[in-house]
């Protein structure tokens, strides 16, 4: 079948859709042989017979039956009346000529199908690296190897061309002038006046802070919260001194966790602060960290500042602005709000934190009155740098030396009521339990306790260690004589650490005991109220604070007592006391932590012995004198 097509492509010149069926092609095409035959014979047009031609005889004309066959057949069209022998007859003539154009024919077709073979052989037998030098390449690129090369051409050309325009531009290009310093308009005076208000709004944030240059400069990293005047910070720097480590700080009450061996570069302190190790602190007098902290807490107001700190006869200007991924700022120069330290007039060190050579304070605003960043310079600090994170704002607990996270007081409920009411019976039922002593009771002093206490008994026998006198132990017994005391060595009163210290020696010392009647002081405040809490009821309001945990368990926060001693009580579901809290004269919070346990016999107190009156002397001589 496909040889027929080819043959046919030959003939006409025209491509054929083959066919799976030969009643698809043609009928004049049916009939094509494809047998190969021998070259057209070229005597024909001459007359001349082929000698091999089986259809002729020996002699010069036909006289088969083919021939007598078309001389029978040949219609009579002669006109005249001459001979007719010697020379072919008409359908002879035509029958030779047919046969010529159909072997013409056949050999056109065999060519075109030997050189069709020939061609597919030769690109299919020829390797790769066949030589083909003597061949010549008429052909040339294809229509998409032009294209191609085309479109190459033109990519390099725009690559050179934009190359070339950005190098050109780069060495042309010049910044735009700043634009000059200016009075404030009349909504970015606005804008400045409610920075305090809106920090106040915004409630907390998250801050770092650089004062001061070389070896004092310090560094603090934390969060500050506005709503509650809460600060909680990580203290470094190689100016920290003391105070490295965290700190909180809530109203005028600081607190500490020193950790010497911190690495120098603070770092955002733990979310959840740790429980143990703080301390009450006050700073020195003239320390850089007191105007820092204070700049801190003083940037919240519930009103606008008054438009006088923000008119231009005050220093106020617009310098300019700048763009940071929280989006453009302006840079404003303007004194410190009222109540704030003041800004220094003296020329210190140039650092980083430096502002321009004016010395001015410095706010970064954006379009909402928020602060960004403070740049000025504070007495006793130095250069100042306050950059701050609007979108960092957490929720801050304080630690419970500040009195532990906020709640909402309520009046207790008929369930609360009926524990407290109880407590008193339940307390002498359990009988007694272990205590640990936290209590800040001064700015400085800081006393850690262990011992015992008894309900049944009405005593309780304690150490106390003061963290400033680490090698130092005071016992002190409570029973209803009184309180006794004694300062003894660390070593000979239990041991342990100032944090952590033991429990006091069993049967307590003999000697060295002072008997007074129960003081004033916070320790001997706190230390009543938790031996009277198994005898008598609670005087005063009483207003549930919040839910706590204490020992693993739920507890409600109960406050109760008089306007000048409040004391919090910690009360779990079952009816047990297992903390008791009190505000000192400090403003912090001491606290005892007790877990039920089985007290050892306590021996009562020396007694208080009160002094006997000594005879006046008489002014009369005695017998004998002179």
């Amino acid at each position: 079948m496909r040889t027929r097509v080819v043959a046919l492509e030959a003939q006409t010149g025209r491509r054929e859709r083959p066919c799976s069926s030969p009643r698809c092609l043609p009928a004049r095409f049916t009939s094509v042989d494809t047998s190969p035959t021998p070259a057209p014979d070229t005597t024909a047009r001459t007359g001349t017979p082929r000698s091999d031609d089986p259809s002729t005889g020996s002699g010069r004309h036909r006289t088969g039956p083919a021939g007598g066959a078309s001389a029978a057949n040949r219609p009579t069209t002669d006109t005249g009346g001459g001979p007719t022998a010697g020379r072919p007859s008409g359908g002879t003539r035509r029958a030779t000529a047919g046969r010529r154009t159909t072997d013409t024919h056949r050999a056109a077709a065999a060519r075109s199908l030997a050189e069709n073979r020939d061609n597919t052989a030769r690109r299919d037998d020829t390797p790769d690296t066949a030589d083909t030098t003597g061949a010549a390449d008429t052909t040339g690129p294809t229509s998409a190897g032009r294209r191609r090369r085309t479109v190459l051409l033109l990519l390099g050309l725009t690559a050179l061309t934009s190359a070339t325009a950005l190098v050109l531009g780069l060495l042309s290009w010049a910044p735009d002038p700043p634009e000059p310093a200016r009075p404030l308009t009349v909504p970015e005076s606005e804008r400045l006046a409610a920075v305090r208000v809106t920090n106040l709004r915004d409630l907390r944030a998250g801050v770092r802070v650089t004062a001061g240059t070389g070896a004092t400069r310090i560094e603090l990293v934390g969060w500050v919260d506005w709503s509650r005047s809460l600060l909680y910070l990580d203290v470094g720097g190689p100016g920290a001194g003391a105070e490295r480590g965290l700190l909180q700080r809530s109203g005028r009450v600081l607190v500490v966790r020193p950790d010497p061996a911190a690495v120098p570069t603070p770092a955002a302190p733990p979310l959840v602060a740790p429980e143990d190790r703080w301390r009450l602190h006050r700073l020195a007098p003239g320390a850089q960290l007191a105007p820092v902290l204070d700049l801190l807490l003083d940037l919240a107001a519930d009103r606008p500042d008054t438009p006088t700190r923000t008119a231009p006869s005050n220093g106020a200007r617009w310098i300019a602005r700048e763009t940071v991924p929280a989006g453009p700022l302006d840079v404003i120069q303007a004194p410190l709000p009222t109540g704030t330290p003041a800004a220094s007039t003296s020329v210190g060190t140039p650092g980083a934190a430096t502002p321009a050579p004016d010395e001015q304070t410095r706010y970064w605003l954006d379009q909402d009155a928020r602060l960004h960043k403070l740049v000025t310079r504070l007495p006793g600090a130095g250069p100042v740098t306050l950059i701050f994170n609007r979108a960092d704002r957490p929720t801050l607990r304080p630690v419970d030396a500040l009195g532990g996270r906020p709640g909402l007081p309520r009046a207790l409920t008929d369930a609360e009521q009926r524990r407290l009411d109880r407590l008193p019976a339940r307390l002498r039922a359990q009988g007694g339990a272990t205590l640990t002593l936290t209590a800040p009771t001064g700015t400085d002093t800081n006393l850690r306790g262990a011992g015992w206490l008894s309900w049944t008994a009405r005593t309780a026998y304690l150490a106390v260690a003061d963290l400033g006198v680490p090698d130092r132990r005071t016992l002190l017994r409570r029973d209803a004589a009184g309180l006794a005391r004694a300062d003894l060595p660390a070593v000979t009163a239990g041991g342990g650490t100032a944090e952590a210290p033991a429990r006091p020696p069993l049967p307590p010392p003999a000697g060295g005991w002072r008997v007074s009647r129960p003081g004033r002081d916070d320790l001997s405040v706190l230390v009543e109220a938790a031996v009277t809490a198994g005898s008598v009821g609670h005087r005063g309001a009483a207003v549930r604070v919040r839910e706590d945990v204490a020992a693993g368990r739920s507890v409600d926060v109960i406050e109760s007592g008089p306007a000048d001693g409040r004391l919090r009580y910690w009360i779990d579901r079952d009816g047990l006391l297992r903390r008791l809290e009190l505000q000192t004269d400090a403003g912090a919070w001491a606290h005892l932590d007790l877990h039920p346990a089985v007290v050892p016999r306590l021996a009562a107190n020396p007694r208080l012995v009160a002094p006997r009156p000594s005879a006046p002397r008489s002014s009369a001589p005695r017998p004998g004198a002179r």
